[in-house]
């Protein structure tokens, strides 16, 4: 059964009322707005043949905000009403004090539609997607004897947002979200290995439930896992990384991707603070956020301040000429906001954040690269990650890697871990292959403990002088 459409101002609350209550919270402030919210999503997994969970989650509510300066104050609330608006109005008026502030400009309007505004989870009745997830169960372990367990999640969700601004301009967007996981157990020889993939986009769950698609999901999932069986520790010590296209971009996103947020720039936390239109990465390194692409997870329309998503470009052939920027930060720093405020919900306040960022391909041969690493590492999937944003420092676990040894591919090693820091490993970038791929469609963020769906991308690098944390000598 549909929902029927999200339009709040015409049965919860008055809009010219709403209006005259979001400009008494703003008056004399220099921004707000009013952010007004539904979401609605589901979740169903399939583990070993038996429905472990369902759930089907429904919220709504608003966030009134007030901008003066540095400070902002923020009121939310799950119950969408003029007591309730009043309420979230004397909080956020509490930011703006005696006033004195000079109201930014409205955001520039857009009718850019990047993705459909159709329910995703409509595609599929709840028992057609059950008998998907065990014709998923059945074909995994149809492929190969060694499979003893098989997990598969399909899920779906659609958020309905409204934002009214003080000057009466007021924008609508529907966004929707789907994706299939699927994981496999493999055993040999009393050792058991696992593999993993997935992905979505935003569009509806039709083509995460084509055959073609999730079979070479199922197929690459026990890929992996297969791989893992014949993996050997990892080595230890300073190396040379190859870094495969794709996914293995979520490095680039969380070394780089967060020290290159306006707001940690201008507070001079980030380890890039200062270094605007110098030389930070080598040359041939392009890097850009881009929250225009069609369909991908990490793309708006416009972002959750009302400003329209764009392609930005941060770095430029090794040259920092860019920062991500929501509108409070960017007129702060005096710069044009960049369609980079995102917030989790109605109950978070907006900060600048990533939409999907990736480096641009260079002219290499993928191969090529690979053949000229002497004795190093070469990295195709990753998993957790830690990063000081104050220092760049990173830490990453692979999920599938591989010992190379002059030019050729050996044996795949387990407990491989990459150590280094952002502004080091841009500098020591010594290849740029032509195959930039964006990642399937699996990447999420946090920050401040909200956290957002994102993208990642990145073509085959050579990055010099990692540190490879393993258990070999």
């Amino acid at each position: 059964m549909t929902e029927a459409p999200f339009r709040p101002f015409e049965t919860h609350l008055d809009e010219a009322k709403s209006l005259l209550l979001l400009r008494e919270a703003t008056a004399g402030a220099d921004d707000g707005e009013l952010f007004l919210e539904r979401k609605r999503s589901e979740a169903i997994v399939l583990d070993d043949g038996r429905v472990k969970n369902a759930s089907y989650d429904a919220s709504e509510g608003f966030g009134l905000r007030a901008v003066r300066g540095e400070v902002a104050g923020y009121g939310h609330s799950t119950e969408i009403s003029e007591p309730a608006l009043r309420r979230a109005m004397d909080t956020a008026r509490l930011a703006v004090g005696d006033g004195g502030g000079s109201m930014a400009d409205a955001p520039k309007g857009t009718n850019l539609r990047l993705y459909t505004d159709a329910d995703p989870m409509a595609d599929a009745s709840f028992a057609g997607k059950i008998d998907l997830l065990r014709e998923i169960d059945a074909f995994a372990r149809a492929l190969d004897p060694r499979v003893i367990q098989v997990s598969a999640t399909i899920a779906a969700g659609l958020q309905e947002v409204e934002i009214l601004r003080p000057e009466g301009l007021r924008l609508s967007d529907i966004r929707p979200m789907a994706r299939l996981n699927i994981s496999v157990i493999v055993e040999q020889n009393g050792r058991r290995e696992s593999g993993g993939m997935g992905g979505g986009g935003r569009y509806g769950l039709a083509r995460l439930m084509d055959p073609a698609h999730w079979q070479g999901v199922a197929r690459e999932a026990l890929r992996i896992a297969l791989v893992n069986l014949e993996a050997v520790p990892a080595p230890a010590g300073m190396m040379d990384v190859v870094l495969g296209a794709g996914w293995p971009g979520i490095l680039l996103h969380e070394a780089i991707g967060h020290g290159l947020e306006g707001d940690f720039n201008r507070k001079k936390t980030s380890a890039f603070a200062g270094l605007m239109g110098q030389q930070i990465a080598a040359k041939g390194v392009t890097v850009l956020d881009d929250g225009t692409i069609p369909d991908r997870r990490g793309s708006l329309s416009f972002d959750d301040e009302g400003t329209p998503s764009g392609k930005n470009v941060l770095i430029e052939d090794g040259v920092l000429v860019g920062y991500m920027q929501d509108r409070q930060n960017a007129r702060l720093m005096g710069v044009a906001p960049t369609g980079n405020g995102r917030r989790e919900s109605h109950a978070h306040i907006p900060m600048p954040r990533m939409t999907n960022t990736y480096m641009l391909g260079g002219t290499a041969d993928p191969a090529e690269i690979v053949a000229s690493l002497k004795d190093g590492i070469y990295a195709v999937g990753f998993g957790g990650g830690q990063v000081d944003i104050t220092n760049g420092k990173f830490v990453f676990s692979c999920t599938e890697a591989y010992r190379v040894q002059n030019g050729k591919i050996g044996a795949p090693v387990k407990g491989a871990t990459l150590i280094g820091d952002g502004a080091t490993a841009l500098k020591q970038i010594r290849a740029i292959a032509n195959d930039m791929a964006m990642d399937p469609g699996i990447g999420n963020c946090g920050k401040a403990g909200q956290w957002v769906p994102v993208g990642v991308g990145q073509p085959t690098l050579l990055i010099g002088g990692l540190t490879i944390g393993g258990s070999a000598a």
